[in-house]
């Protein structure tokens, strides 16, 4: 069975709306789109390019299926011809036409449909789409999930735990490693079971 990687960059208070850029998405009045362009660095240009290894899907939101097929398709370098080459699968509640090259529109279930493509794919990977990485969470349904937190602060804008996330564990699954300008990248895979609780008055009389 394939994995669904999660990958987000956000604020250290959990912002993750248009990191890229002003137009990406200024819903509500959102009015620092474009924040991680003053703090992106090499590092993090490194980090993002060797985590696709293996990538050979992409399952977007429509707001960012958007972004990236007006863009992807007239780009250069090894990241174009990665996203030009792989299917591309996009979840949304209306009927777009997807005019870049072999791109899918998911049926009206797009839990079964997401769950599915786990039997075609290896590494499948789910870029921003923060509106529909919510019914992820939701549903538990994804294997990996990679966070760049970025020193910042903006008080307002969609969250990268929004709503409807249910208890769930991770697990650390690579050294956390900052990056030149403060950036930290965090990967996780998802564990089993439920968050546990205990009794610190106990740990801090011991100590």
């Amino acid at each position: 069975m394939g994995l669904i990687h999660i990958d987000l960059f956000t604020t250290l208070d959990g912002v993750a709306q248009a990191p890229g850029g002003p137009d990406e998405d200024p819903a509500d009045g959102f009015a620092f789109g474009g924040w991680q362009a003053p703090l992106i660095d090499e590092v993090v240009g490194g980090q993002v390019v060797s985590g696709m290894e293996g990538m050979d899907a992409l399952l977007l939101g429509r707001r960012t299926y958007d972004i990236f097929a007006a863009y992807w398709p007239h780009a250069n370098g090894d990241i174009a011809r990665l996203f030009n080459r792989i299917p591309k699968y996009v979840a949304s509640r209306q009927s777009p036409a997807l005019e870049w090259a072999d791109s899918t529109l998911l049926g009206p279930d797009t839990v079964a449909a997401v769950r599915e493509l786990r039997d075609r794919h290896e590494h499948i990977h789910v870029i921003g789409s923060l509106d529909f990485v919510q019914t992820l969470f939701a549903e538990r349904l994804f294997d990996r999930l990679t966070l760049w937190v970025y020193p910042i602060l903006l008080g307002g804008g969609k969250k990268v735990f929004a709503d409807g996330v249910v208890p769930t564990n991770l697990r650390l699954i690579e050294p956390v490693v900052a990056s030149q300008k403060g950036a930290v990248q965090q990967r996780y895979a998802l564990a089993d079971g439920t968050p546990g609780v205990g009794d610190m008055s106990a740990v801090t009389q011991e100590g």
